[in-house]
């Protein structure tokens, strides 16, 4: 598991519960209420260190390597589902994952970023941060939603979109662009839910939904802190003044009416407990289609722009 700052003396103390696991079990010694002890209390110093999180240490929970990435949840939850590739006009994209497939037996497209798991699915996934034809992929999916009259599940978790010189020479703007045109005018149910970090144009490119969800230790900014940092302070060790400035936190957009809900995370962060995070999210996902698929496609397309447009109104 990859180590957070705030949790070196939680990891400390489950270290010593796992090798005190290793002694009784070795040698038929009987440690249980020494084990039970050290547990309670790397329990209680979790849960302290989870109800108090910064803006600056819910980036670190969100980036972890370890929380369940669009794949583990895609596998989960989506059945029979059936990958679609390419942008029928210059490549594949790894970074954005989209298809076909079946969530509580409806039929559906789902995409979202995949950041990989390890050194080599991170190099083929390009760390989740998404080219021009990826965003293509999304559009040609939209299409496809579109005329089979098929609801859309998109979750997000990208750092931002790919910065790189081909990407920009190959119109990456114009495609996040047509990526968002492409979402607000389908006619068809859309749920995203941010699963990890929400960066910029790279995230919303494919969370223009109806019903807009995080998870409580994701993140949603238009900049990340460190690139915040370096503009406003001309350095990046302002990176957490900058999370706390920039409001990026679920907490926050929920309060300024930028996303419809939390999906709560169990204590100690989805890293932490995969399965019951995905399960929320899942049933989160149901309750949302539920609402939505009795809507016809103009009432989805007029109050979706509506809800859009209305952001930064209101006096926010």
């Amino acid at each position: 598991m990859n180590k957070l700052d705030f949790e070196k003396p939680i990891l400390e103390l489950e270290g010593k519960i796992a090798e005190l696991h290793k002694v009784g079990s070795g040698d038929g010694i009987n440690i249980t209420e020494e084990i039970s002890r050290m547990q309670s209390k790397a329990d209680r110093l979790l849960q302290q260190a989870y109800s108090k999180l910064t803006p600056a240490q819910k980036v670190q929970v969100a980036r972890h390597q370890d929380r369940p990435h669009c794949m583990d949840y895609v596998d989960a939850f989506i059945e029979d589902f059936t990958p679609l590739a390419g942008d029928r006009a210059y490549a594949e994209d790894y970074a954005l994952i989209g298809g076909l497939g079946r969530f509580n037996g409806r039929p559906c497209v789902v995409m979202g970023q995949e950041k990989g798991h390890d050194t080599e699915s991170r190099i083929k996934h390009n760390f989740g941060m998404v080219r021009p034809e990826g965003y293509r992929k999304a559009q040609r999916l939209m299409e496809m939603a579109d005329k089979f009259q098929l609801p859309v599940i998109t979750l997000v978790d990208t750092a931002g979109a790919y910065p790189g010189m081909g990407a920009e020479e190959r119109g990456q703007s114009e495609a996040i662009a047509k990526s968002i045109e492409s979402f607000l005018r389908t006619g068809v149910p859309i749920v995203s839910v941010v699963i990890g970090e929400g960066g910029s144009g790279g995230a919303i490119a494919i969370a223009v939904a109806d019903r807009i969800y995080m998870l409580e230790h994701a993140i949603y900014s238009v900049i990340s802190p460190e690139g915040c940092a370096s503009i406003l302070w001309r350095s990046g060790e302002y990176a957490e003044e900058a999370a706390t400035a920039l409001k990026i936190t679920a907490q926050d957009l929920h309060q300024l009416k930028l996303i419809d809900g939390i999906i709560k995370e169990p204590i100690g962060g989805a890293h932490r407990h995969k399965d019951e995070v995905i399960a929320n999210v899942s049933e989160q996902i149901d309750l949302a289609l539920k609402d939505l698929i009795p809507w016809s496609p103009d009432q989805l397309i007029k109050a979706r722009r509506a809800k859009f447009l209305a952001f930064g109104r209101n006096g926010l």
